[in-house]
């Protein structure tokens, strides 16, 4: 039988010192508490501060582009080194895998990756994600990597995402953890401090958006504090930390990728009419459309926006913003077809 996916995703904050500098002891805890579940799942990890491990050896850092690109490209092997180092405590190999936007934007590029994943599941290997910060286009980056494990997550089809924080989960406006959301609405996004590590790029605003791109997407999520005693074992139990509940979801992984990897060039604004026949299902026709807001190619991905700008869908579009300009209120004219839009 198949064994479910895990992915865990380790920010800057939750596995470095105040100092900046990676702690140990957690990465030493992290290789334990994974060992013990590593039967039980096909599991990713995906880690960032490889920043944080490389910038001491440049002079005079100050934190630019380029440094950050060169302290990245000096800390990933020594970040994965410990890695290594304490999960081979426990027999366990792990691989190194450094993504970039366009691995996901791209499915054949997406699916490669996937299947190079499964071979390493195969052999008991677990791969270690992180954003490829050396040479990744600004244009292209990952958000952070809450989002890199987002992606990861809906499109390998997990059945959990765990995010560690360096807090115990999210916390209420007296401080208190949160220990279960249903639904993640505007007025849970409200209960995340906007406040983020000087370390690392994501805060709890960020978790709680990809959160709930994943729990519409099916999947469970636990935010959870790496330095509770026995956190990754307890976040998978939902008994520690804040549990986003999954919401029903019966989409095509193809149309889940298409939700969440593919890359987003452009966007149009439709009328009323259009938004009800793209939710009972319908295509896309050009009569509904009210204006191009930002142009796209055929074959390109796009927001669908309502009158008030409200994304409410993603589409493949079957011609290019130039030619849906030319053409005007053509009736018939199939800006997207119904198996290339996926509501949100």
């Amino acid at each position: 039988m198949t064994r479910p996916i895990l992915v865990i995703k380790f920010g800057t904050a939750s596995i470095t010192r105040e100092n900046g500098e990676l702690d140990e002891s957690v990465v030493a805890d992290i290789a334990r508490q994974v060992s013990e579940v590593h039967q039980d799942y096909n599991i990713v990890l995906v880690s960032s501060g490889a920043v944080a491990a490389g910038k001491k050896y440049l002079k005079d850092y100050g934190g630019t582009i380029s440094e950050r690109k060169a302290a990245a490209a000096i800390g990933n092997p020594l970040l994965l080194s410990r890695y290594a180092h304490y999960f081979a405590g426990y027999g366990i190999p792990v691989a190194q895998s450094l993504c970039e936007r366009q691995h996901f934007s791209n499915r054949n590029q997406f699916l490669q990756l996937k299947k190079t994943y499964e071979e390493l599941w195969d052999s008991g290997i677990i791969p270690i994600a992180n954003e490829n910060d050396v040479v990744s286009d600004l244009e292209l980056k990952f958000s952070d990597n809450d989002e890199l494990a987002t992606l990861i997550a809906v499109g390998f089809g997990a059945s959990l995402l765990l995010f560690s924080t360096s807090v115990a989960g999210v916390l209420d406006k007296e401080g208190k953890v949160v220990p279960q959301i249903d639904v993640i609405d505007e007025q849970a996004l409200g209960l995340a401090d906007t406040k983020k590590s000087s370390l690392g790029l994501g805060g709890m605003v960020s978790k709680l958006t990809f959160a709930r791109l994943a729990t519409r997407m099916g999947i469970k999520v636990v935010i959870f504090g790496i330095r509770t005693p026995e956190g990754i074992r307890l976040a998978i139990e939902g008994k520690t930390g804040t549990l986003c509940l999954p919401l029903p979801c019966s989409m095509p992984a193809r149309k889940k990728w298409l939700a969440s990897g593919s890359l987003v060039t452009g966007r149009i604004q439709v009328d009323a009419g259009a938004g009800q026949a793209l939710r009972k299902r319908h295509s896309l026709l050009a009569v509904g459309v009210k204006a191009v807001q930002e142009k796209f190619e055929c074959g390109e991905v796009f927001e669908i926006v309502d009158e008030q700008q409200t994304v409410i869908a993603v589409a493949r579009a079957k011609v290019s913003s130039d030619a849906l300009a030319a053409a005007g209120k053509t009736q018939n004219m199939e800006v997207a077809h119904a198996d290339d839009i996926v509501l949100l």
